[in-house]
């Protein structure tokens, strides 16, 4: 049964079949439906990781001045216009709200009908709030940030008892250059505001809010571009121009890559650039001109690369060798390609990457485009056909004390067989 279709004409009924699923589900007997996939799985991730389905629990929100800060500094606050036309239009009409978190789960703003959300500040959805999935259990918020796609959740599909009487449809923002998470919008709502198309429509307007930043991206790189071009026309040998991030804007005498990975706090002088070897750093108005050294080569072979993945969040990938040293943060996707590369040195083929990560090996187009990012970074380090680590490169893998809670949130097949195979502590 298509629960989002008989919630369309039917709401209460919807809620009573959805609450009889959840309880047969919690107290392990047969349910009269099974519970939608995504939603499934999301329980289970709940059931494992210890979050109560029968207790709220709220998280200090944040400071209003440290909700102001992130405000300001994160790339979101550029496409709330392009949010705000797209989900606000109806907002008192429709009865909703539209809410908008950071990477880590925090509501950052939050718009719309002054009756919901007063309904939301009695479900801690306010200013400020944690409404990561492992801790506020099943949500429209928390849940896309885990799956790394649009997300429907009503009535009892959420997970914590409390906010069965709210529905929500929330779509990730991702950064269109990297594919790095930025964070969620979400359309929440009571009940009566459930629609099948709701979570199309939300989708749809976080496209073209990526579809902005996107445009934004490749107006900063013309502009840089512009200062670029008489400053690379003076100097010899090798050299290009990058923005803030990275980014390519100009290049000369050396193949174009689209992006160089820079040490973190970069400043003026002589540094060590990950693929580039030693350099001369002088800043530009909008990014840095590299200048690489004559007798410099490029680093290739051998390395120490240490994959980090004790922390919950925050996972890292180190390289080390001869020239010097640098770490990058990992997203969730490219901590779990990293680790099943690790565990298979002799290498994965993309369609093996792809039933690994999400069971189906035909997925073997967004295998390479996400493996394509990592070797931006890695360079020399990642070898391909098959993907794998370089074969003199020393890997070191660091588990959570309990190697069951490596990566807790993914969803990957093979990770999951890891986890159950792994040791007890």
């Amino acid at each position: 049964m298509d629960v989002t279709q008989l919630a369309a004409v039917d709401t209460s009924r919807a809620a009573r079949v959805l609450s009889e699923v959840r309880s047969a589900r919690l107290s392990g007997q047969p349910a009269p439906v099974p519970p939608r996939r995504v939603i499934e799985q999301s329980w289970e991730r709940m059931l494992r990781g210890g979050v109560d389905p029968d207790h709220d629990f709220r998280a200090d929100p944040l400071s209003r001045e440290e909700v102001q800060r992130r405000r300001e500094t994160s790339v979101l606050r550029h496409v709330l216009p392009v949010l705000r036309e797209g989900l606000l239009g109806f907002a008192d009409v429709a009865h909703h709200i539209m809410v908008v978190a950071d990477e880590e789960g925090r509501v950052l703003w939050r718009e719309g009908s002054a009756p919901v959300l007063r309904k939301a500040d009695g479900l801690g959805l306010e200013l400020g709030a944690d409404w990561r999935e492992d801790v506020v259990g099943t949500n429209g918020l928390g849940t896309p940030a885990v799956v790394r796609r649009p997300v429907q959740v009503f009535a009892s599909e959420h997970f914590v008892r409390s906010q069965a009487v709210w529905t929500c449809a929330g779509a990730p923002l991702t950064d269109p250059r990297d594919g790095r998470l930025l964070g969620v919008v979400d359309v929440s709502g009571p009940l009566e505001t459930m629609h099948p198309a709701t979570l199309a429509w939300v989708d749809s307007v976080a496209k073209l809010a990526e579809a902005r930043l996107r445009e934004r991206h490749l107006e900063s790189l013309e502009r840089l571009r512009a200062v670029a071009a008489p400053v690379l026309a003076r100097l010899g040998g090798r050299a290009l121009v990058v923005d803030r991030d990275g980014w390519t804007a100009a290049v000369s005498g050396m193949p174009y890559t689209r992006r160089v990975a820079l040490p973190k706090s970069l400043s003026p002088g002589s540094k060590w650039v990950p693929a580039l070897g030693l350099c001369s750093v002088e800043p530009l108005a909008g990014g840095w001109l590299l200048r690489a050294a004559a007798d410099e080569p490029v680093p290739r072979g051998a390395a120490g690369i240490v994959l980090d993945l004790r922390q919950a969040r925050g996972w890292t990938v180190t390289v080390s060798g001869g020239a010097g040293s640098w770490t990058r943060e990992l997203s969730p996707r490219h901590a779990e390609l990293l680790y099943l590369l690790a565990v298979h040195r002799t290498g994965r083929s993309a369609s093996d990457l792809a039933g690994d990560v999400f069971g189906d090996p035909a997925r073997t187009v967004t295998v390479r485009a996400e493996m394509s990012r990592v070797r931006r970074y890695l360079g020399a380090f990642l070898e391909h056909r098959p993907y794998r680590f370089a074969e003199d490169a020393e890997v070191e893998v660091l588990l959570p004390d309990d190697p069951h809670d490596v990566l807790p949130h993914s969803t990957a097949p093979a990770v999951g067989r890891l986890r159950a195979r792994a040791p007890a502590p």
